[in-house]
């Protein structure tokens, strides 16, 4: 099918004169969500694959976390009620007299996602875990079980998905910051909890970052040191910025009111355990962003099956094409690539697939043309093997890039 290829002559990312970008960080209650769901995701895909030689039917990406209550103190803090997950979705709970332990996958993702990544949230007493996964629809199973490696996946959806790279400046320092706390959380200074919320504004050159991020009680004496762990933050994201060559205004848990005693402090390094919810599809893009100037789809993407679900695939495959044209073809600056589905058809047929491309001086559109069509190829045939990919950790979401080893 041939390729919509267009200039992309309209300011982005660092052309703007203005520009926004968040990130809610791996301990945000949606962003949870969304872990809990890919967890699962996989451990189903990793089931099957190693017990039936090949990934079935499955979709798990409806998640919904219910905040508890907590006592947070400077020194320790309590949890008084647990927090509450909800997970459900359609997965294939037998096949060939084998009946897959769904439930059972589904707790044991939720205890590995945890003691991994909030290993001060102990998911046996401070979280209840609800499995409401139930088994697939018998239309979308004949639909699923249609397709084969060999023959071709056929698409379970007419949906989009959008990619585009590179990323901005600013886009890179918001992303740069929360993987710099979250490493700094976990080598030296556990006081900084796992939920940061990142939102970086751009005005003309002018930097603001706002940072909120979830204090641990347990290791602070008092409210001085309190304060001076929030000096350790806002210097370590200033270190971030001027790695990339700006000069930020910064501002850590605005919301601060020392006076009176009012500060953001936890006792497990999520807001999730008081007072704040979560759901899946609710935060990040694919790419682990929020960019409201970019392009992007609604669609959730964690939890759903990676081998005929096209609301994973294509967002998968539209960023990695952008990525690819921006690393592998000299004249391209930047792309935006655009993937619609049509249900029942081949995933490697979209019924469009569509790229705008900014080009470099001396460049134009028919000089790409043969390499662009080459990376759609490739990008739309690995499709069949992202199930496995994705198992393996070589491809990832919530993640840039989004393929292990790409710039």
């Amino acid at each position: 099918m041939p390729i919509d290829l267009a200039l992309l002559t309209e300011a982005t990312g660092d052309l703007l004169d203005v520009e926004i970008v968040e990130l809610k960080g791996l301990g945000h209650p949606d962003t949870i969500c969304d872990h809990l769901a890919e967890e699962l995701s996989l451990s189903l895909s990793r089931f099957y694959i190693n017990h039936f030689g090949r990934v079935l039917h499955y979709n798990v990406d409806k998640a919904l976390l219910w905040g508890g209550r907590s006592r947070p103190a400077f020194g320790g803090g309590d949890i008084l009620e647990p927090m509450e997950f909800f997970l459900a979705g359609r997965a294939t709970t037998s096949f060939r007299g084998v009946d897959v332990p769904v439930e059972e996958l589904a707790r044991e993702a939720v205890e590995r996602w945890f003691s991994a990544n909030l290993p001060l949230l102990d998911p046996r007493s401070d979280l209840k875990t609800h499995c409401l996964v139930r088994a697939v629809s018998s239309d979308l199973a004949d639909l699923f079980e249609r397709g084969t490696a060999a023959t071709g996946f056929l698409a379970n959806d007419t949906s989009c998905g959008v990619g585009y790279a590179p990323l901005s400046r600013l886009e890179a320092i918001v992303y740069d910051v929360e993987r710099e706390l979250g490493a700094l959380s976990t080598h030296g200074h556990p006081e900084i909890g796992r939920d940061i919320k990142v939102m970086g504004v751009r005005q003309g050159r002018r930097i603001h970052l706002t940072v909120a991020c979830a204090f641990v009680g347990r290791f602070l004496g008092g409210m001085a040191e309190y304060q001076a762990a929030k000096g350790h933050v806002a210097e370590a994201v200033r270190r971030v910025a001027a790695s990339r060559d700006a000069d930020a205004s910064i501002e850590v848990n605005a919301g601060d009111d020392p006076a009176s005693g009012s500060v953001y402090v936890t006792v497990t390094g999520t807001s999730a355990e008081n007072g704040d919810d979560g759901q899946a599809g609710r935060g990040n893009r694919i790419n682990g962003l929020i960019a409201p100037f970019r392009p992007t789809t609604l669609e959730s993407v964690a939890g759903k099956n990676a081998v005929t679900h096209v609301g994973k695939l294509y967002n998968l495959a539209a960023g990695l094409i952008a990525q690819r044209a921006v690393d592998e073809l000299a004249g391209v600056a930047e792309a935006h690539c655009l993937l619609v589905s049509s249900i029942g058809r081949p995933i490697t047929e979209p019924q469009l697939t569509s790229l705008r491309l900014r080009l470099r001086p001396g460049s134009s559109l028919g000089d790409q043309e043969a390499g662009v069509a080459a990376i759609v190829a490739e990008e739309l045939a690995r499709l069949a093997s992202a199930g496995e990919a994705l198992a393996a950790g070589t491809l990832r979401i919530n993640r840039w890039p989004l393929r292990q080893g790409m710039s």
